[in-house]
């Protein structure tokens, strides 16, 4: 890879793991909107996006844990479904075309998810179990297939049905984009695939950026300005993958 794209890319990496870590999440959607407007190759695209993942999403787990937002209960029905079916979807290798649209569909999707769920504050009331075993069964497949953890569909879920308030919503995507993301990988592995090189040098901005917009979003940050901004990056990103 020339050293521009190089620099673009991990420019890129850094700022989306910043914003989105504030919310909770690791950041796929946005790795993959960086990485298709790179022209990047769809099977350096997925692992590359769910590797990131893994990463910036331990990394918000524990700054969200530490702020007291996580809740077991609420998360474990959501993934326990979800894991297996992640691994599934990791496994599975979509045709190109198809892979692109999908892609842009969720993009686009997670666009209007941020302008929906910016100011939103309904009543939180428990989910009722089969109703979240069979979510996180859905996402959980579509993330493996995807590259991404899942959380772009979890949040918003959360937060529409009124099942959890913002800060939890965001602790318990977090966890769930991790075990997603790690299934996903691991199903991709083991249909014979390897890992991009350019995953390494991609980690230390990542990482950085994680750890930074976590502690801002755990503690510091109101996040719908910045659910606003991404859904303009988003928006852009997936009408080019449809389109073009």
């Amino acid at each position: 890879m020339p050293l521009e794209t190089l620099l673009l890319l991990s420019t890129g990496i850094f700022v989306i793991a910043i914003l989105y870590s504030t919310v909770g999440h690791a950041g796929a959607s946005g790795y993959i909107a960086v990485m298709s407007l790179l022209s990047l190759a769809p099977e350096i695209i997925k692992p590359t996006a769910l590797s990131l993942n893994i990463l910036v999403a331990s990394i918000g787990t524990w700054q969200f844990f530490r702020a007291g937002h996580f809740s077991w209960r609420l998360f474990w029905p959501f993934a326990t479904l979800a894991v297996p079916f992640a691994f599934i979807g990791g496994y599975i290798n979509l045709p190109t075309h198809i892979f692109k649209v999908l892609l842009g569909l969720i993009l686009l999707f997670s666009a209007v998810r941020f302008l929906i769920t910016a100011h939103q504050n309904k009543p939180v009331k428990q989910p009722p179990r089969f109703q979240a075993m069979s979510a996180g069964a859905g996402i959980g497949l579509l993330s493996g297939l995807t590259g991404t953890g899942g959380g772009i569909f979890l949040t918003p879920l959360l937060l529409l049905m009124g099942w959890a308030e913002a800060k939890t919503a965001a602790a318990v995507s977090a966890l769930f984009i991790l075990v997603n993301s790690a299934a996903g990988l691991t199903g991709y592995v083991s249909n014979s695939n390897s890992l991009p090189t350019l995953i390494v040098p991609l980690f230390v901005v990542a990482a950085l950026g994680g750890g930074i917009g976590s502690y801002l979003g755990s503690r510091r940050f109101d996040s719908a300005a910045i659910k606003r901004f991404l859904a303009v990056v988003l928006l852009i990103a997936g009408t080019k993958l449809i389109f073009t």
